[in-house]
């Protein structure tokens, strides 16, 4: 599976460069298209905002997809139904729909799936296997998707919300079905984590652009595929209870929402502020701190499907429900006894601590200059050294490189060529070609790599805190990130996931993080690190032909 596993990182990065790639085309276009959401007295932005970012997420992880993945009928139904909510959420972002035109976009994207693909549940919790008969089966696999694909949709009330959420049951998915030797899985699931992150790097609250619909609906869509896939047919081992810590929160908080609208008979599918995220608010929570709530309890949820998959339905039922009146309990108690979240007091010694250096100090100069000076040494000394490199990275390399070399020379000129985008994917090149094919000078002096990591990452962090104006501050985003590496590491060290795929996350997350910094303080493209990362390129690239 390491051949696999390489395929997947690699579905992972080209989906993530092309959402980045088209976002802030789509958000330059959206107000011409229509595509921008208003503020009302529900929602929580105070300006207009563009919500095309959905297009450059399922864009993202279906062109890829449309590579690497292997074809059958339900693969067919799941891009189909892709496209057809796709074209719905477009057409609501543009005209807002009303709830009955979308259930029809919603509904034929399920039933392609169901009765062209042939998917469905027949194992269901405390019932067994085939439990359900044919007919059943697929009239609640109907019913149970078209409600995740509403979870997901209806939990997109805050930047990074929906997306950051959808992300952490997509790892689990993916990492679950890494071990059933289900590629189907892993890469639809690698795929949509590479879009959503693609697009989470413009939704960090204050948010440039929203998902809108068109995002939403095909996130919800695909985990709902993905948690029938792998509990039915990647793996029926797994307890079906499984799914429900898997899609976690927003199913639970759609259900609580409709208890809510019903008892207070109201419309079922008119939009209200009763979801968890607005009551944190309610409750004096900052946009912030609410994503990080629920993205906390959505971790757990996962986390533990992770650990416990093949334990009694009773249990992981018990677990869910257990979770749920642990969060709901601890809303009701705190709405009822008026009970407010405060903020630190900006007059305070640890507010005057966190803020007492400036983004232009001479030590976030020198700070920057470090980075700057490591990352190129690091892209240098890898290409330098590098003996074995597999054909088909140095052919890449190569191609990247006449791309790179273009966009330095001409600049603008060529703006379809994102330097964001070529340098992500060349510092992954190299990432991977250290950790897979590891020059021989670095494998006998392999602490100097260690080194290399950890001192980078300590500058990334100063550089990132203390980041000029708004660009690059600490997000939600930067709590996920870290949420991710410490949940890869616990699986890790306690022997669940392989230590070298976690090593290879977070140095990807240091270079990334570091080449984010000096590509935005930097003054000229022919940069020092810009020039350094076109001749590894050459290099790379340059062993095909020797």
């Amino acid at each position: 599976m390491n051949n696999a596993l390489a395929t997947g990182l690699l579905v992972l990065v080209v989906a993530m460069s092309i959402s980045m790639l088209m976002i802030p085309w789509l958000v330059k276009w959206a107000p011409a298209l229509g595509m921008i959401d208003n503020p009302d007295e529900r929602k929580v932005h105070a300006t207009p905002i563009p919500r095309a970012g959905g297009i450059g997420i399922v864009l993202g992880a279906l062109i890829p997809l449309l590579i690497w993945l292997p074809w059958n009928d339900v693969v067919v139904s799941f891009f189909l139904g892709s496209v057809i909510l796709l074209v719905f959420g477009v057409w609501d972002d543009i005209k807002e729909l009303g709830h009955y035109v979308k259930f029809v976009g919603q509904f034929l994207a399920v039933l392609l799936v169901v009765y062209y693909g042939d998917l469905y549940v027949t194992n269901i919790p405390f019932l067994g296997n085939g439990a359900l008969g044919e007919d059943a089966g697929r009239l609640f696999t109907v019913f149970a998707m078209v409600g995740m694909i509403n979870a997901i949709n209806h939990s997109d009330g805050l930047d990074g919300l929906a997306g950051g959420e959808s992300l952490l049951s997509l790892g689990a998915i993916a990492y679950l079905a890494f071990q059933a030797q289900d590629l189907i899985v892993v890469f639809i699931a690698v795929a949509t984590i590479g879009g959503v992150f693609g697009f989470l790097r413009f939704n960090s609250h204050p948010a440039r652009v929203f998902m809108g619909d068109s995002g939403s609906q095909v996130l919800g869509f695909t985990l709902g595929f993905l948690a029938v896939y792998l509990t039915q047919v990647s793996n029926p081992a797994l307890s079906p209870a499984v799914a429900a810590l898997l899609l976690g929160l927003p199913v639970v908080d759609i259900i609580s929402v409709f208890v809510q609208r019903i008892y207070g008979g109201m419309n079922w599918f008119r939009a209200t502020s009763n979801h968890i995220h607005h009551r944190l608010l309610k409750l004096g929570f900052e946009h912030y701190q609410s994503v990080i709530v629920i993205y906390s309890v959505q971790a757990i949820l996962v986390l533990l499907a992770v650990l416990l998959p093949y334990e009694s339905d009773g249990l992981l039922i018990g677990i869910y429900l257990a979770m749920t009146v642990l969060v709901f309990g601890a809303l009701v108690t705190a709405e009822k006894s008026g009970w407010r979240m405060k903020s630190p007091s900006p007059d305070s010694a640890l507010m005057h601590l966190i803020n007492g250096l400036e983004a232009d100090s001479g030590l976030m100069v020198v700070d920057r200059a470090v980075i700057r000076l490591l990352l190129s040494l690091f892209v240098l000394s890898c290409a330098v050294f590098a003996v074995d490199v597999p054909r088909d990275l140095s052919i890449a390399s190569a191609l990247l490189f006449v791309a790179l070399l273009a966009r330095l020379v001409l600049g603008y000129r060529v703006w379809f060529l994102s330097l964001r985008l070529m340098i992500y994917v060349a510092m992954a090149f190299v990432a991977y070609l250290v950790e897979y094919y590891p020059p021989e000078i670095f494998a006998s002096h392999d602490y100097w790599l260690s080194v290399f990591y950890v001192v980078t990452g300590l500058a990334v962090v100063m550089a990132v805190r203390y980041s000029r104006g708004e660009f690059f501050r600490v997000t939600p985003l930067d709590y996920l990130v870290v949420l991710i590496v410490l949940v890869l590491t616990l699986l890790s060290e306690n022997g669940f996931t392989d230590v070298t795929l976690v090593a290879l996350v977070v140095k990807l997350i240091v270079l990334f993080y570091g080449a984010e910094i000096v590509l935005k303080y930097m003054r000229s493209r022919w940069d020092m690190f810009t020039v350094s990362v076109l001749v590894s390129l050459a290099l790379i690239g340059g062993r095909q032909f020797l």
